[in-house]
């Protein structure tokens, strides 16, 4: 699907077609859709088959006067075990006149720049344009970054509780996220350092403020995604400790309990087979030994620790 919008009287409105200065937004597009846009720009068509590959990393390509930015973008899906974060490319291509987007599924991220959320946004100045793009990517990494770190406090607290295997699962499923995350943002770092130098990228002076804000924010998620990733390691690893630790517990006392409750089998044995010269052959007395004894074990392995 295309969509054609323009900063008219300060404020990004959604046109009926094209027009220079137009920022030209594609979500999953249509290979008649793509190839209009090839003939349209002069584009090469593996800035497409690249912008709309899920598994492309971040990365900068210029061919013919246009140019591909493809940068990582931060996601987030509900299921029935809860959020999932994950990450999707988002290209980006700037050409003489426009500046074209390309997303493989709809983004809430972009969609605040379609609908005037994100104010103060020229679309006929291409570079400020891609630039704020790239900021709101970077605001939205540390958003979602927080709240993974409220998240997995939850997980955790539940995780005290109970040490069930769904509270494992879930820290796993965050570690993964945090994973994505990480590979991510370095990735949208060195691409973000290439643009700084100015040759894909023409850069104007006042552009330079706003993309070293976009490299200091994109910093600040690289560390926060890192100390997270370190910490819920950290406790992972703690927490299967603990349960192995609770395992060796169970099957101490367990083996303990056996072997308590073994006694009355052996004493029993014995003044059960047909021979003479048993010491007291009544009945009182296997039985007063036998309770004498699981006492006695019982005493001596509580000492110990071992119930």
């Amino acid at each position: 699907m295309l969509s054609y919008y323009k900063t008219i009287d300060g404020k990004i409105r959604l046109i009926p077609e094209y027009e220079p200065g137009c920022w030209i937004h594609c979500i999953a597009p249509k290979d008649e859709e793509i190839n209009g846009l090839i003939r349209d720009f002069s584009i090469e068509p593996d800035f497409f088959r690249a912008a709309t590959d899920e598994e492309e990393s971040s990365h900068i390509d210029s061919e013919d006067g246009n140019t591909l930015i493809i940068i990582d973008i931060p996601s987030v899906e509900k299921t029935e075990d809860g959020l999932v974060y994950t990450t999707m490319p988002l290209g980006i291509i700037m050409t003489e006149k426009s500046v074209i987007t390309i997303v493989t599924r709809e983004n809430p991220l972009l969609n605040e720049f379609s609908e005037g959320v994100v104010k103060g946004v020229q679309t006929n100045l291409k570079t400020r344009f891609i630039l704020n793009i790239m900021l709101r990517v970077a605001t939205r990494y540390l958003q979602y970054l927080k709240q993974i770190d409220k998240i997995s406090m939850q997980v955790e607290a539940e995780l005290r509780k109970s040490m069930k295997n769904s509270e494992l699962f879930h820290l796993l499923s965050i570690q993964k996220s945090l994973v994505y995350f990480s590979s991510s943002l370095k990735a949208n770092e060195i691409t973000i350092e290439k643009i700084m130098r100015g040759r894909a990228v023409r850069l104007y002076e006042e552009d330079q403020d706003l993309l070293e804000d976009v490299l200091i924010e994109v910093k600040q998620a690289i560390e926060m995604s890192n100390i997270h990733l370190n910490i819920l390691s950290g406790t992972m690893d703690a927490f299967a400790s603990i349960i192995s630790n609770n395992l060796n517990i169970v099957m101490k006392v367990l083996a303990s309990i056996t072997l308590i409750i073994s006694i009355p089998t052996v004493i029993s044995s014995m003044y059960g087979m047909n021979v003479d010269g048993l010491p007291i052959a009544q009945f009182w007395f296997p039985v007063a030994m036998a309770v004498v004894c699981m006492a006695a074990a019982a005493y001596f392995l509580r000492k110990k620790n071992m119930l």
